[in-house]
């Protein structure tokens, strides 16, 4: 350690509860030595440090006389210190004046924890490698404020970290910067000046000068088309105070929405998005429905919806809109046509998810159509068809019954010669040969015996037919009416079985973070099965893994669960079924996370 800091003596207190950051971030900027955490108020800008205990030296003017031994050098008072640091240390200056400083806050903590899932992986965009976070989890934390007069709101602030002789900052520092609550940039490295442009209006509108400080989503109102089997879904996903010149909303506060006006404002913005949903499936206007409707919290990290009323800003306030479109299979054009543009908002980012991935665009009035067209040259749609029953998988049986009354035949044919040459007396004995041989032909599949020393299927045969039956069930599910998904079910489940296992995968697949959707299973994977022979039929011990996802608002919500269960089949007209399953475990292994562009 250098020697300023062998003079500093700094008690780190041991911090059980760690917190995490919404945002994701490729540049590992959360993951910096430094943090900064800049917030612009209408009267100051704020920060929030956390200084790495290698680096305190550079943030020596704002550290506390008593942190110092009793033989460490004289130090400027704490006016001049504070004066130094807002010229060299962290400056801030508002339309090119310097701000004055002032530390209301300093003391040893544990460093945050922030998310950072791509930590020691390759950044795609730069080929470097997204940095973790430092090892020592001690930090200095400070709060900073820079006052400015009210009623003098700068137009431009400017941030500058400690630099060195090229103007480059001399410290790793990573920051995230707010402006009245707005999030103006995600985790950023300051690497030297940041020049921001102040919008007092509309923060969502501030801007940063340097391309590379730009917050990753800019627009205030964004469009998605979703194109699966049996569904189209235009998604909409908007912010309120970007609404407010299309749309009366009513509000007592133009700046709040209130906790008794959230419902209302949510219903009165679906019925205008419904009718703003303009799309065009293979030529023939869509019939849309208002599928979900849910304000919004809205990070790179994850969508949360809001489920119960409160108090919302205008200014950061979302409302996320689902109109679906049901369709017969896969459509081959789709196109809608955005008719949401403001003074301000004149471009409007547009996607088409299908099942190759999206296709992202751009609408604006000049051009407001957003067409996708099917280029899935290899894609089959999933489809629900009867597991036939093979010879092989089952025992040889004998029709005991059937054979019993076969052979009562043998009378009846010897009283039918003994009676030739009598008129009228062989009536009888046919009659009883027909109702014998009806019998028989009823008794066949009924009654019989498995002969000894077949054991049926193995183990590989029945992971295959598990496989294959599962797949019926979770492919049942793509469809969106009740009805198309129970008569797919029938095709592979028993009758009596059919409403707990629709109630139950509708439980085990809903997505909350997606607002109730349900994750729709695209793998399956069966890890172990026990044969058992049960009847004509088997009783499988089985454990598998299903995992589905749902897409909103260009977000991929990821639910996956373990299974332990015995389920039982049989064979059912040629075909086999499930008529019983006893689930002893589930498990959702997921890491519940939901990922963004």
């Amino acid at each position: 350690m250098n020697r300023f800091a062998a003079t500093v003596t700094v008690t780190v207190l041991l911090v059980s509860t760690l917190v995490r950051a919404d945002m994701i971030s490729l540049s590992g900027a959360e993951n910096a030595r430094n943090i900064a955490e800049i917030a612009v108020e209408p009267d100051a800008v704020t920060v929030r440090l956390e200084v790495y205990l290698g680096d305190a030296e550079a943030f020596v003017d704002i550290l506390p006389d008593h942190w110092f031994r009793d033989d460490a050098p004289a130090r400027p008072d704490e006016a001049e210190r504070w004066r130094r640091f807002a010229r060299e240390g962290l400056q801030v200056t508002a339309d090119g004046r310097v701000l004055p400083v002032e530390v209301l806050l300093s003391e040893p903590r544990l460093r945050v924890e922030r998310f950072s899932p791509f930590a020691g992986l390759v950044n795609p965009y730069s080929g470097t490698v997204v940095s973790g976070p430092p090892e020592d989890k001690r930090v200095i934390y400070a709060e900073l404020r820079y006052s400015f007069d009210e009623g003098d709101q700068p137009a431009k602030i400017t941030i500058q970290p400690p630099l060195d002789d090229r103007g480059m900052a001399r410290l790793n520092i990573g920051f995230t910067l707010t402006h009245r609550g707005v999030q103006v940039v995600d985790f950023k490295a300051l690497a030297g000046r940041a020049d921001l442009q102040l919008d007092w209006d509309d923060p969502w509108y501030s801007r940063f000068e340097q391309p590379t400080l730009r917050r990753w989503q800019q627009s205030g109102l964004m469009t998605f088309l979703y194109i699966e089997p049996y569904e189209v879904r235009h998604e909409m996903l908007v912010r309120v105070k970007d609404m407010l010149p299309l749309v009366d909303l009513d509000l007592r506060d133009p700046d709040w929405i209130e906790a008794d006006e959230f419902r209302a404002v949510e219903a009165r913005l679906g019925e205008f998005l419904l009718a703003h949903s303009h799309v065009v499936i293979d030529g023939v206007r869509g019939q849309g429905m208002l599928d979900r409707l849910n304000f919004v919290r809205y990070t790179r990290r994850q969508t949360s919806f809001l489920t119960e009323p409160e108090r919302l800003s205008v200014l950061t306030a979302k409302l996320g809109v689902v109109v679906t479109y049901l369709t017969e299979g896969i459509p081959q054009e789709v196109a809608m046509t955005w008719d949401l543009f403001t003074e301000r908002v004149q471009e409007v980012p547009a996607n088409a998810i299908d099942p190759a991935g999206p296709f992202p665009t751009t609408v604006t009035p000049d051009d407001p159509v957003h067409v996708w067209t099917n280029f899935l040259k290899t894609f089959e749609i999933p489809t629900v068809e009867a597991v036939a029953v093979e010879s092989g998988l089952l025992p040889p049986r004998v029709p005991v019954l059937s054979i019993v009354l076969l052979l009562g035949l043998i009378p009846a044919w010897l009283s039918i010669r003994s009676r030739a040459h009598v008129e009228g007396s062989r009536r009888g004995p046919l009659q009883l040969g027909a109702v014998l041989i009806v019998a028989a032909a009823v008794a066949w599949p009924l009654v019989a015996v498995d002969l000894p020393g077949n054991d049926g299927v193995d183990d590989a045969q029945s992971s295959a037919l598990l496989e294959n039956l599962l797949r019926n069930v979770y492919r049942a599910f793509d469809m969106r009416d009740e009805e198309d998904v129970y008569d797919r079910l029938a095709v592979t489940v028993s009758g009596d079985l059919l409403t707990d296992i629709y109630l139950d995968n509708r439980r085990s697949f809903e997505v909350q973070q997606a607002g109730g959707a349900q994750a729709k299973v695209e793998a399956l994977a069966i890890e172990s099965v026990v044969p058992e022979r049960d009847g004509h039929g088997y009783r499988l011990d089985a454990t598998w893994v299903a995992s589905g996802s749902v897409g909103h608002w260009g977000h991929v919500h990821v639910r996956t669960n373990r299974y332990h269960a015995v389920v039982t089949v049989e064979p059912d007209g040629g075909a086999w079924k499930i008529t019983g399953l006893e689930v002893l475990d589930e498990t959702r292994i997921d890491s519940s996370a939901a990922t963004g562009p």
